[in-house]
């Protein structure tokens, strides 16, 4: 059997699905292209995408709902020094195609630094990477073999504890194609298929109700989702509503605070990840602008960006303007290396792109932004981190929060934590939020544990209005002095 490199096989994918059955070529794409073109640009590009998503959900026992989308487009876009103008369409059309092109064309130059036109480009396939199969989840089971698996998921729940009152299961499958043509030639597409198991379950006991949730998934088809797999979300979700059944006010105060292995590393990626987006640095509005080579971080500390880990929820064969992903370290033994880049940044800040312009769909703008952001392992045992603490707070999961850019302020709220006195778990906590500054609590790191973990695959990340599926991820560590709200 003769197969194609993989790149080539995902334009023809890409071909076959937004280009050919809507009368769409090659010259049709050099023609809109070199309509932008007419006025002097920095870059430009075409941005095609088709979208199908299933979803399910059960309730009470029975699958109450079930959905089916298709959603495709173009989006055109011309970038002149720090001007972006930008066209969509939802019709497939060439006659869609060029009237975004003149709508974007109109962008003015004048005034800007740096005008250069953009050249015709001869078409060349760009360099990707082949990290997870160009599977349709949505066909990888059929709709009784979900529904089962939905069911699964209940029965599970509740022969796992008589205390558990309430189960809610949601599936979800995702295949995305995307097709990007650039203004210098460059041609690229991506195959992405994405998938989601979420339970939610809710514990009863004395009159007191608890809430605990578990779930995954990633880059690849629901086959992926075995028995043991699905045992997994579900001990997790009821552990912890049952560990919340016996937790008590949290303690209020300065105190030194333990985070647990993955899921945890969502403070990192708010508090840190946010403030390295070039788009911050660029306009001088992050707290870490102007500071690559400067220490932001205790030794030790090392902070990655990394799109190219094989089915993970985060990564990408090539972002959404055609580059590679890339693993990028932004802090190395606390010390700033970089920022996260896409091109408009990279380009006004001479340096190149990393792989991380990323955009919700076809009818948004990319920008910089995170694909699986972690911090490394370091050395110690996780209990003797533990057994560190005098008195402190052991969280090891985490709700919302919320962050300043600017200031790098941020406030947590943990799901699950424990209330530690002289070494020593004592309790479950609720209702304990983490208050402190990124940056700040970077560099208060004092122990890092050796038992890195990534998240389950459950990550979305918002920013600008946009959502993007993110991972993220690290080991145990110890920050000393964080601000602890309770109600004790």
């Amino acid at each position: 059997m003769i197969t194609r490199e993989p790149t080539v096989e995902r334009l023809a994918t890409a071909h076959a699905l937004m280009l050919e059955p809507f009368g769409i070529d090659e010259g049709t794409l050099g023609r809109a292209l070199a309509t932008i073109r007419e006025h002097r640009v920095d870059d430009a590009d075409l941005y095609f995408q088709t979208t199908r998503h299933e979803g399910w959900s059960l309730e009470e026992g029975i699958v109450k709902s079930g959905s089916f989308s298709i959603d495709q487009g173009v989006g055109v876009r011309a970038v002149a020094g720090e001007k972006t103008a930008f066209a969509y369409s939802d019709d497939l059309s060439p006659a869609s195609l060029m009237d975004a092109a003149r709508t974007v064309r109109t962008i003015a130059a004048a005034g800007q630094q740096r005008r250069v036109k953009v050249g015709p480009g001869k078409p060349r396939i760009a360099g990707s990477r082949v990290l997870y199969a160009p599977t349709d989840p949505i066909a990888t089971l059929d709709s009784a073999q979900k529904v089962a698996l939905l069911e699964k998921v209940e029965k599970l729940a509740r022969a796992k504890d008589p205390r558990i009152v309430q189960v809610m299961a949601g599936l979800s499958a995702e295949y995305d194609v995307v097709l990007v043509a650039r203004a210098d030639g460059t041609r690229a597409a991506d195959v992405r298929p994405l998938v989601r198991l979420n339970v939610t379950v809710i514990a009863e006991q004395g009159g007191r109700r608890e809430v605990g949730s578990g779930g995954g998934g990633g880059r690849f088809g629901l086959g992926y989702f075995t028995d043991a797999i699905v045992q997994s979300y579900v001990d997790h979700a009821v552990n912890a509503a049952l560990t919340n059944l016996d937790s008590r006010p949290a303690p209020a105060g300065e105190m030194a605070v333990v985070l647990g292995p993955g899921w945890p590393g969502v403070l990192l990626h708010e508090a840190v990840g946010h403030g390295l987006e070039g788009d911050f640095n660029r306009k001088g509005s992050s707290t870490f602008a102007g500071r690559v080579g400067q220490r932001v971080a205790a030794k030790g500390v090392t902070v990655l960006d990394d799109g190219t880990i094989a089915d993970r929820r985060g990564s990408l064969n090539i972002d959404d303007e055609g580059h590679a992903t890339q693993r990028s370290v932004l802090i190395e033994d606390g010390i700033l290396r970089g920022y996260i880049q896409d091109s408009l940044n990279a380009r006004l800040m001479g340096v190149a792109p990393t792989g991380n312009g990323r955009r919700e769909s076809y009818a948004h703008l990319p920008m910089p932004r995170m694909t699986n952001t972690y911090m490394l392992a370091g050395d110690r045992d996780p209990a003797e981190i533990v057994a560190s603490l005098r008195r402190g707070l052991y969280a090891t999961n985490f709700g919302g929060g919320q962050v300043d850019i600017t200031s790098g302020k941020f406030v947590f709220s943990a799901s699950e934590a424990f209330w530690v006195e002289n070494g020593k778990i004592q309790y479950p906590v609720k209702g304990a939020t983490l208050i402190g500054n990124g940056p700040d609590a970077m560099t208060r790191v004092s122990m890092i544990g050796r038992d890195l973990e990534l998240d389950t695959g459950v990550g979305v990340c918002g920013k600008e209005g946009q959502s993007v599926p993110v991972g993220v991820g690290q080991p145990t560590l110890r920050i000393d002095k964080l601000t602890v709200g309770g109600t004790a």
